[in-house]
């Protein structure tokens, strides 16, 4: 099964309106941000995204000259330093808008009537990699205190109900062999998680929701955060530094309550929302201090997946059907994360609830290549970062439900408090 040309040309077309929608409100004070090492300069972000389909699709894969003169030295990631990036002469916003409309009407007469699967490729990687620096920016966005974009997605479908009601519980999942990773015949799969392979897991039990903010506050209010037993030697040395004491964007107000900034309001803790903005430290040390610990990247595979579940692998956790906005917290038209109860229509098989979307999920897994890995045209995704992060999962409300599946590998350096992440747990092996 391979991706079809009509599908990536309208993902094409979406990302176009998005991107006009995200430089027409990108005024001088949003595109003002201080030289950050988790940032881009947002106006930049925006042209080296266009760029990116340019150099891949068109000058790549067709061959054809470059449309913007001196693009290379100015938007390739690859070749301009990130603190150089704030010293680029870029174009006025009019030429910008010329870029991306020239670029994404020039992708999409390629595309038209086509049967070329590199091409295809190509063009879907280009979609994919725009939906990722729509979410840096969004998690810039929130960084800076600024308004949410407005390029989010109308919700889409039946709204969920506002409460579903339901507690987390501890849900088993037998072990035995699994493939992880992505299969030859997907529509689509990033250099990292090729391809399935077999591995062997113990039987064990997964939360069957994520950890809320009511939960974390517990931990912070227990003195989670100045208790040495619960941090290894990296995580406390990353609090130390950082001055962590509450997860990032929370204010302590009064004794026992906390608000929570999410981009440009403050709003009240809400118990039962998913925690975000957690780094992979703080999220160890809750887990230390819960008695339990982070699940590893093949474990939520299999939990989302269902292993041993009829039918065979599923590509999401309610089948293989995209979501409807019924199933999951994506597209970004929530604003922010949920509560843990909501979107029941995408639990996994074995009654795991919103892995995907609402946050990115921690896992206890070092990011590594799988066996006989081979880096796709993109050769500097995934190879520089391997040995060095840790896997994440799942994806989160900023993310476009197009670009997450089951197998999806996301990586972090265990630092990272800025993005949309958070985690759920398991038990500890002599509990289950």
């Amino acid at each position: 099964m391979m991706l079809a040309g009509r599908d990536v040309a309208e993902w094409t077309e979406q990302a176009r309106a998005r991107t006009l929608i995200l430089l027409d409100e990108t005024d001088d004070v949003l595109a003002e941000v201080p030289l950050l090492p988790t940032v881009n300069p947002p106006l930049w972000e925006i042209c080296h995204a266009v760029f990116f389909r340019e150099h891949h699709v068109l000058r790549g894969a067709l061959g054809r000259e470059s449309m913007l003169p001196r693009s290379d030295e100015a938007l390739d990631s690859l070749l301009i330093a990130h603190e150089a990036r704030w010293r680029v002469e870029l174009l006025p916003r009019d030429r910008i808008r010329a870029y991306v409309n020239d670029v994404t009407d020039a992708v999409l007469d390629a595309l038209s009537g086509t049967s070329d699967e590199r091409l295809i490729y190509l063009a879907a990687w280009a979609v994919f990699h725009e939906d990722m620096h729509w979410e840096a920016i969004a998690a810039t966005r929130q960084a800076m205190g600024h308004p949410a974009p407005s390029a989010f997605g109308a919700p889409r479908g039946e709204a969920p109900p506002a409460d579903c009601g339901g507690r987390a519980e501890d849900l088993l999942v037998p072990g035995g062999e699994f493939l992880l990773g992505a299969a030859p015949d997907g529509p689509f799969a990033f250099d990292n998680e090729k391809w399935a392979h077999p591995v062997t897991l113990a039987p064990f039990a997964i939360s069957s929701r994520a950890v809320t903010e009511g939960e974390f506050a517990a931990f912070v209010l227990d003195g989670g955060y100045e208790r040495r037993e619960f941090w290894d030697d990296l995580g406390w040395a990353f609090r130390q530094a950082v001055g962590a004491e509450r997860p990032l964007y929370w204010l302590r107000v009064g004794k026992e309550e906390f608000l929570v900034r999410r981009f440009d309001r403050l709003e009240p803790l809400r118990p039962e929302r998913a925690v975000s903005h957690v780094s992979f430290h703080e999220a160890q040390a809750f887990c230390r201090w819960a008695g339990r610990r982070l699940p590893t990247e093949a474990e939520w595979e299999a939990a989302a997946c269902g292993l041993g579940a009829a039918g065979g692998k599923r590509r999401r956790p309610w089948g293989d059907h995209p979501n409807t906005g019924r199933e999951a917290n994506l597209d970004g038209w929530s604003g922010g994360a949920v509560d843990v109860s909501l979107h029941p229509a995408g639990d996994s098989p074995f009654g795991c609830r919103q892995m995907l979307g609402n946050v990115w999920e921690w896992t206890s897994t070092t990011f590594e290549p799988y066996p006989g890995f081979e880096p796709d045209m993109y050769a500097e995704f995934s190879r520089p970062c391997f040995h060095t992060r840790k896997v994440l999962r799942g994806g989160c409300w900023a993310t476009t439900s197009r670009q997450v599946w089951n197998t999806l590998r996301n990586f972090y350096q265990p630092t990272r408090r800025d993005i949309f992440a958070g985690f759920r747990t398991c038990p500890l092996a002599e509990d289950v």
